[in-house]
């Protein structure tokens, strides 16, 4: 699968799972909205990332892999509480952020290996 399409993906999965935790909380947090920020540019990215931009790329790289590290909390969180959604809507975030992070390095690995 192309990376672009991915980020695209990504990007949906994070703004759409990130919203509905934000808005179905009872007491909803402004850190409940980094998933959707961090969506939104990569949105905003996809065009660029699709022509190849290697500084996009690397900046779609950096993002990821941030919201990555940022999920694993929310994650703990959810499963210390017992919350099933919460669990679900975490998991899939992240699911859908690592699919994204490896097809990333194994886009960057290939075109170092064309490069060659």
């Amino acid at each position: 699968m192309k990376s672009y399409i991915l980020n695209f993906v990504n990007s949906v999965v994070l703004v759409a799972f990130g919203l509905w935790g934000y808005l179905g909380s009872e007491s909803p947090s402004f850190t409940a909205l980094i998933p959707v920020i961090t969506g939104a540019v990569l949105l905003l990215l996809t065009p660029w990332f699709k022509k190849e931009n290697k500084i996009v790329a690397h900046i779609a790289v950096l993002l990821t892999f941030l919201i990555i590290v940022g999920l694993l909390m929310p994650l703990r969180g959810a499963m210390a509480r017992g919350d099933e959604p919460g669990i679900f809507r975490v998991a899939v975030m992240l699911i859908s952020s690592i699919t994204a992070m490896i097809v990333f390095i194994n886009s960057f690995v290939q075109a170092r290996k064309n490069k060659d």
